[in-house]
């Protein structure tokens, strides 16, 4: 897919409502493309001077892309894992047809192949922890929601603790 056409198809994102809150009954759900601009931010802001940012800037921004395509899934929608990465890797190979480059950073981000991969899978967990804040009233949050455990601990990381364990699970 051309630069331009995937510039407007990835737009969609801003329409795809991020399936976990929609269901926990925020209404005002969070979109994929307002959760990949915070975990970009995060990487821009948090990315130790050890790791390529330029390659998890990358990865961060492209991280949900497929889901354009193929919605939010999460384990509640009963889709084995194994599915749900086929039927991404799918999409992103039609959607990054033209940048093979990029689809090549994207299946490093899936595998968790580098630092910089498994730097960004702690990213997506903080950010769903400060979401998840967020929408417990915390830092002028709208509502009270309690944090999911998971989301809890990733929020209780700091950034370099979340490297420090990242790398030691490399």
């Amino acid at each position: 897919m051309r630069s331009l056409d995937l510039a407007r198809v990835a737009l969609g994102l801003k329409e795809v409502r991020r399936s976990g809150w929609v269901r926990e009954g925020h209404p005002d759900a969070e979109s994929v493309a307002d959760h990949s601009w915070s975990v970009s931010l995060l990487a821009v802001l948090l990315c130790p001077p050890e790791l390529d940012r330029e390659k998890l800037l990358i990865m961060a921004i492209l991280h949900d892309l497929a889901e354009v395509r193929v919605g939010d899934i999460t384990p509640e929608d009963g889709i084995r894992p194994d599915e749900k990465h086929a039927m991404e890797d799918s999409a992103m190979a039609q959607l990054l047809a033209d940048h093979p480059e990029l689809l090549g950073i994207w299946r490093e981000a899936e595998r968790r192949e580098s630092l910089e991969a498994r730097f960004l899978k702690g990213l997506d967990g903080l950010e769903m922890g400060l979401q998840a804040d967020r929408y417990a009233g915390g830092a002028g949050g709208p509502g009270p929601h309690a944090l999911s455990e998971a989301a809890a601990r990733q929020f209780r990381l700091s950034a370099g603790e979340m490297y420090r364990r990242l790398v030691q699970e490399g």
